[in-house]
C-alpha cells in the first residue's frame, strides 16, 4: 500500500485494509465541498474521456456546478456534450437534470489558443505580436512534445482562478491528455518548463545579445545540438526564426517554470481529487501502478481507481470450460446446430475475457490494498449520448442505472 497522503485519503473516501470497505465511493467524493479538482488520469485509450464526462453530468445532476475539461473526445461523445466543434471557451451542456440546483459546461482543449492567451496575458502588446508570428513559436505552440499537456494544466490554472474568482463553478473536472505514458501529464509542465527557461534556451539567447561573429562563435558550441533538436520542425529558417523567437521572448524565461511550479503546487492541495483510470489488462494496470506510486511520491492526493471496460457474463454458471465442453460434446454428436455452436464459442471467448479481468484486477487490488476502486462493465455500445453517461455514472458509484 503507499505509504502516506494517498492512503490517507483513501481511507477518507472510503478505503481500508478490508476488502468490502476499498470501493470508491464516487458520489461521496463529487459531494464533497472541498474537492474542487477532479483530475481523471492514466494511459491513453482506457476510457479516462468518458469518464470525466460522466463523473460531471453525476456532480452537476447532484447539485454542483461543475465544468469538464475534455482533451479531443470522440465526436459522438463530444456531441453528447453539446460540443460541435473545438472550442477552448466552457458552453453550457444542454438536457442537464438542474432540478437539484447544480448545472455543467463542457469545453475542449484547444492547445495553441490556450498558449497564445498565456503569452498575450503576460507581454505586452508589441512583444505578444512578435511571438505570436513568429514560425519557431507556432511550431512549439502546436506540436511540441509536452505542449498539450502543459497547456491542459494551464487551462485547469486558468478555470480554478476563474471560480476563485467569480464562483462560477465549485467543481473542475479535468481528462488529461491521451498519452501513451500515464506519467506525461506530470512530467510535461515541468520538462516544457525547463525546456523554456533552461541552458538550451539560454545558449540561443546569447546571440541574439551578442550579435555579429559573437553571434557565430557563441552558437558554434551548440549548432550540433540544436540543429538535432529544432531542424525537423523549422527546416532551413531554423536559427533566424529561434533567434527571433527568443528575443521576443526573453522576459517571459521566468514565468514559465514558475507557472510550471504553481500548477503542481495547484495539484498537491486537498481541494484536488486525482482519479486514476485503467483497463483491466496487464499493461493499463501495470501503467497505472506507476502512477499511483508517483503521485504518493508527489504528495498528490489520490481519490481512488477505476478499472473501465470490465467484461461480464451474462450466464454466469457457464463456465469458458463448460462451453468448450459443450461445444466438442455437440460436434462429436454430430447434432449440434451452427447458431448453437456459434453461440457457445462467442460465450465461451466472453467468459476467458472476464475471466482474465477479474485476474488482473484481483492482483491490482492485492498489489495496492486500502486503494478505494471501482469497476465498471464494458458497455454493449458506444456512449453517444447524456443517458449513456448517466449510466456510466450509475456504474462509477455503484449503482443501478438511473440512481
Amino acid at each position: 500500500m503507499p505509504s502516506g497522503r494517498n492512503g490517507d485519503r483513501g481511507t477518507a473516501t472510503g478505503g481500508s485494509t478490508s476488502a468490502a470497505a476499498t470501493t470508491l465511493d464516487v458520489d461521496d467524493l463529487l459531494a464533497r465541498d472541498d474537492v474542487g479538482i477532479v483530475v481523471c488520469c492514466g494511459s491513453g485509450g482506457v476510457g479516462k474521456t468518458t469518464t470525466a464526462a460522466a463523473l460531471g453530468l453525476r456532480a452537476a445532476e447532484q447539485g454542483r456546478c461543475v465544468v469538464v475539461l475534455t482533451i479531443d473526445p470522440a465526436r459522438r461523445l463530444a456531441q453528447s456534450l453539446g460540443l460541435e466543434a473545438l472550442d477552448n471557451t466552457p458552453r453550457p451542456v444542454r438536457g442537464v437534470d438542474e432540478s437539484a440546483g447544480g448545472r455543467l459546461d463542457a469545453m475542449m482543449l484547444d492547445m495553441k489558443r490556450t498558449f497564445d492567451d498565456v503569452v498575450e496575458q503576460h507581454a505586452t502588446p508589441e512583444k505578444a505580436a512578435q511571438i505570436l508570428a513568429n514560425p519557431f513559436y507556432q511550431a512549439v505552440s502546436s506540436s511540441f512534445a509536452g505542449t498539450q499537456e502543459y497547456m491542459a494544466m494551464e487551462k485547469l490554472g486558468q478555470l480554478r482562478a476563474e471560480a476563485d474568482r467569480d464562483g462560477t463553478w465549485d467543481l473542475v473536472v479535468v481528462d488529461t491528455p491521451p498519452s501513451r505514458n500515464a506519467l506525461d501529464f506530470l512530467d510535461a509542465p515541468k520538462r516544457l518548463g525547463s525546456f523554456l527557461d533552461g541552458r538550451f534556451i539560454r545558449l540561443l539567447a546569447a546571440p541574439a545579445r551578442a550579435g555579429g561573429r559573437a553571434y557565430l562563435k557563441v552558437f558554434s558550441a551548440g549548432v550540433e545540438l540544436a540543429t538535432r533538436t529544432l531542424s525537423k520542425v523549422l527546416g532551413g529558417q531554423m536559427l533566424h526564426d529561434v533567434q527571433t523567437f527568443v528575443a521576443a521572448l526573453d522576459t517571459m524565461f521566468g514565468g514559465f517554470r514558475e507557472r510550471a511550479d504553481q500548477t503542481y503546487a495547484l495539484l498537491k492541495e486537498d481541494a484536488t481529487a486525482f482519479v486514476v483510470v485503467a483497463a483491466p489488462e496487464r499493461d493499463a494496470l501495470r501503467e497505472a501502478s506507476y502512477f499511483i506510486d508517483r503521485l504518493d511520491e508527489e504528495g498528490m492526493p489520490l481519490a481512488g481507481v477505476v478499472v473501465n471496460r470490465m467484461q461480464r457474463v451474462a450466464a454466469s454458471g457457464l463456465s469458458a470450460a463448460r462451453a468448450a465442453a459443450a461445444i466438442e460434446a455437440l460436434e462429436d454428436a454430430g447434432t449440434g446446430a451452427r447458431t448453437t455452436t456459434d453461440l457457445l464459442r462467442l460465450h465461451e471467448e466472453i467468459a476467458r475475457t472476464a475471466s482474465r479481468h477479474a485476474a488482473a484486477t484481483r492482483r491490482f487490488r492485492a498489489g495496492h490494498p486500502g486503494i478505494p476502486l471501482s469497476e465498471v462493465a464494458a458497455q454493449s455500445r458506444d456512449i453517444h449520448d447524456l443517458d449513456g453517461l448517466r449510466a456510466i455514472g450509475a456504474a462509477l458509484a455503484g449503482r443501478p442505472t438511473g440512481t
